[in-house]
């Protein structure tokens, strides 16, 4: 397998009433962030357009609740049984999804050599940096 080869991940929440595949590089290019609510979480983020991303479990409102906070922009998805978010459209990608790497079911800290890092305290300054990611 090479590092551009396309593979399908796969992932979900804790307790897996939330299941989501997409389809990427098997080396995935990640960024971790350090604002508030990525810090707290140990989200480490990957983003796909909207449509690359399939929610094959759950349903929102019931299995899926949402949480929002100052602009209202991003949805903060989570399991309403185990409280993990697997995957959440973020304020610098409304047109995407960022999906936590740490979620994805082959995850290890190993492979994450790529790690880019965003300086989400201060994210009027460096939100357009992120722009490209949910493009087509």
């Amino acid at each position: 397998m090479t590092d551009k080869e396309i593979i399908t991940h796969t992932g979900g929440c804790h307790c897996g009433k939330i299941r989501i595949e997409f389809d990427a590089p098997s080396n995935l290019q990640t960024i971790g962030c350090n604002c508030s609510i990525c810090a707290k979480k140990g989200f480490i983020h990957f983003v796909v357009p909207k449509s690359k991303l399939r929610l094959v479990k759950g349903e929102f409102g019931v299995d899926i609740s949402t949480y929002t906070f100052n602009t209202g922009v991003a949805q903060h998805y989570f399991c309403s049984t185990c409280g993990i978010t697997p995957f959440y459209i973020p304020r610098s990608n409304p047109d995407g999804y960022s999906i936590n790497v740490r979620c994805l079911d082959n995850f290890n800290p190993e492979q994450f050599a790529n790690l880019e890092y965003f300086d989400g305290r201060n994210w009027e300054k460096h939100a357009h940096t992120l722009a490209h990611l949910s493009k087509e």
